[in-house]
């Protein structure tokens, strides 16, 4: 109904940024790997959200919701896709690693430590912001049901 869109919203919101840390976590433990199983050094991941629209499906039902409410604010989000970033990484020059090439080179992640800090301290907050939201929203459900007994 009408008075759970704003926790479903949230809540798509809160497994978005849960995996948005997951990825950026995976980021953090491989800023140093320099051989994986596809070769090469690690390559950043990302994930991509889109905004959630409901009634996505082939059905009338869902046709005729997409025609009738388009996209409106408070769907939710959803993620579609996680993506590496190509960009190469920085060369070092370390001849005696054994993953140098045979000018000395060794291309090490493309992974920024900072960059990655700081979009975990943002998918943090956006996580606990989308955990407030659902706390407010039971609240003013409760008080909604407390003045309807009375």
């Amino acid at each position: 109904m009408g008075m759970f869109l704003g926790i479903d919203a949230a809540a798509s919101g809160l497994t978005a940024e849960r995996l948005r840390t997951d990825v950026i976590s995976n980021n953090i433990a491989n800023a140093n790997t320099t051989r994986t199983r596809e070769g090469g050094a690690y390559k950043r991941r990302y994930v991509v959200f889109q905004p959630r629209q409901k009634g996505s499906g082939d059905n009338f039902e869902s046709f005729m919701h997409r025609a009738t409410h388009k996209l409106r604010a408070g769907d939710g989000v959803r993620a579609v896709r996680i993506e590496e970033n190509k960009d190469p990484g920085p060369l070092v020059y370390d001849p005696g690693h054994p993953d140098a090439n045979a000018d000395g080179y060794v291309e090490r992640p493309n992974v920024n430590i900072v960059a990655e800090m700081v979009d975990m301290i943002t998918a943090s907050r956006a996580y606990e912001a989308n955990a407030a939201s659902i706390t407010a929203a039971k609240g003013m459900a409760s008080k909604a049901l407390e003045m309807a007994t009375k």
